[in-house]
């Protein structure tokens, strides 16, 4: 008998580790659904502070609006901001406003959003100007999130010695720079930088912070190599950590993506032992290492085999017994595991349907793609950015424009998928066989939306445009392009962007 087992894929990373920044920011507010009323609210808002030519334009626009710029609604428009990857320092400029209101007080998921947006577009000067406001007003808005936030921004463009550097400077905005935050600077370096570097920096600050489990945990989810993370397992033991079924999950996952499956196996009767029940993280890895080494169906009967240790299947654990059928182009077992799914209650999520999607797109089927893509719209899935470039990619190649219209307006409707991304391959198709009319009104959907399209295809369709002599809709879409400049052109008040410019390429972390 088999015994427990998480995905290869899966495993760790639902547990802690390298957790990808948007985790941060889910908030309640994100269902669409949920209240009309305000997410209309939040998109005046939103256009507001995004077309304003001047500071106090808009002031005067949103005291005009009679828009209620409660907590919920300023939390939705940075929110809208972040995602449609707005100006930073038009969404500086209204945090600040709302901010200054006598009484009121941002939110910890405002604060945090706000420095993610600063982050993004490299205002660290301007992070550090938001902390000092928010630590003279609530200090208690300045969590380890916070930390690992502004960290996380700053480890992308900055060396490993300013973000440890920018990490010491939290020390003047957190009640205490304790070991909460230290596992915060290491998870950004895991996620941003290396597992050399976590582990060097670990190495070199554990003596000011007594490493707990979550220390160890981290940085064992990242390690590749089997050895690597056997010596820092006994490093743990050393220290008088004891292990917990993530920090053994993780060794199993090492063990699986090494495949080693015998290792891997001893650690789950370890864990046995050691009275540490195995969990659906530790079953999904054994299924994913038993595809590596070809296995699918001795990895299926895990899903069965696991039911016996109460421990029962989630859709991540389907995912990588489907993705083993999957490489082995056994479709057929495939598309029954995930009607099995169905069956038990669970529903597939777009990475299910890209395993698909994939196999589909490298075999050129344009037909299965298309029937899939139905069937996961009528089952209320929405597609992700890597499924529709799937399919508007395989739609480009077979020339389907009508398919990749409709593609695009789904996108639209549902507000699913990278416009930005997407848009690139539909603009390319529809340059291509000469589309101006269909490209143009996809142009406006687009900005309409908030969204920018890349300067490749509007130069694209410019010069479709120019050689149709299509002058008054050409000069339409510049001017919308234009809308899209960085305001420092056209913003004198204190919304000016010369200063940040010209500090664009140097970092101060």
């Amino acid at each position: 008998m088999i015994l427990r087992l998480p995905s290869s894929v899966q495993t760790p990373v639902r547990y802690f580790s390298p957790i990808p920044l948007s985790n941060f920011f889910s908030h309640p507010f994100s269902s669409s659904n949920e209240n009309q009323s305000l997410n209309e609210n939040v998109e005046t808002v939103f256009r507001i502070i995004t077309s304003s030519p001047s500071s106090t334009n808009m002031r005067h626009s949103l005291k005009s609006s009679r828009v209620s710029l409660s907590n919920e609604l300023i939390d939705g428009v940075l929110k809208r901001v972040r995602f449609s990857h707005g100006n930073p320092l038009q969404a500086l400029e209204f945090f600040n406003y709302t901010g200054r209101r006598r009484g009121f007080y941002h939110t910890a998921f405002s604060v945090d959003t706000m420095l993610y947006i600063l982050g993004r577009g490299r205002k660290f000067e301007k992070i550090w100007d938001v902390l000092v406001d928010v630590k003279l007003k609530d200090r208690s808005l300045i969590s380890p999130r916070t930390v690992m936030v502004v960290l996380g921004r700053i480890a992308k463009v900055c060396s490993v010695r300013q973000t440890v550097e920018s990490f010491r400077k939290f020390k003047k905005f957190v009640p205490e720079l304790d070991v909460t935050c230290f596992n915060a600077l290491l998870r950004t370096l895991c996620q941003e930088k290396s597992m050399m570097d976590a582990r060097n920096v670990y190495h070199s600050m554990k003596s000011k912070f007594r490493p707990n489990l979550q220390t160890f945990n981290i940085l064992l989810s990242g390690w590749k190599s089997s050895e690597e993370a056997e010596g820092f397992f006994d490093e743990m033991r050393e220290m008088g950590v004891k292990p917990d079924v993530v920090s053994y999950n993780c060794l199993v996952d090492v063990y699986c993506k090494n495949r080693e499956m015998d290792k891997a196996f001893k650690v789950i009767g370890k864990m046995r032992d050691e009275d540490i029940p195995a969990d659906v993280i530790t079953y999904t890895s054994i299924i994913g290492g038993l595809g590596l080494i070809g296995q699918p169906d001795k990895a299926r009967n895990i899903l069965k085999e696991m039911k016996e240790y109460g421990c029962y299947p989630d859709v991540a654990a389907y995912n990588a017994a489907i993705r083993n059928f999957c490489i082995a182009k056994r479709l057929r077992e495939a598309f029954d595991l995930m009607d099995e799914m169905v069956n038990k209650g669970l529903r597939p999520n777009a990475t299910t349907y890209n395993l698909f999607f994939r196999i589909f797109f490298w075999s050129n089927d344009l037909h299965s793609s298309w029937n899939l893509y139905r069937r996961m719209m009528d089952m209320g899935c929405l597609p992700n950015t890597q499924s529709c470039l799937f399919l508007m990619r395989l739609f480009k190649k077979h020339e389907k424009v009508e398919m990749a219209l409709e593609l695009w307006n789904d996108m639209i409707q549902r507000g699913f998928g990278s416009y930005i991304l997407v848009s690139e391959e539909l603009f390319d198709l529809l340059c291509d066989l000469g589309k101006l009319v269909e490209a143009e009104r996809c142009f406006l959907q687009m900005v309409d939306k908030g969204h920018k399209p890349s300067n490749v295809s509007f130069k694209r369709i410019k010069v479709l445009m120019e050689l149709a002599q299509k002058h008054e809709a050409l000069q339409n879409l510049s001017e919308k392009m234009d809308g899209f400049l960085d305001p420092q052109k056209r913003l004198p008040e204190t919304m000016s962007y010369s200063a940040d410019l010209s500090n664009s390429n140097s970092f101060p972390c």
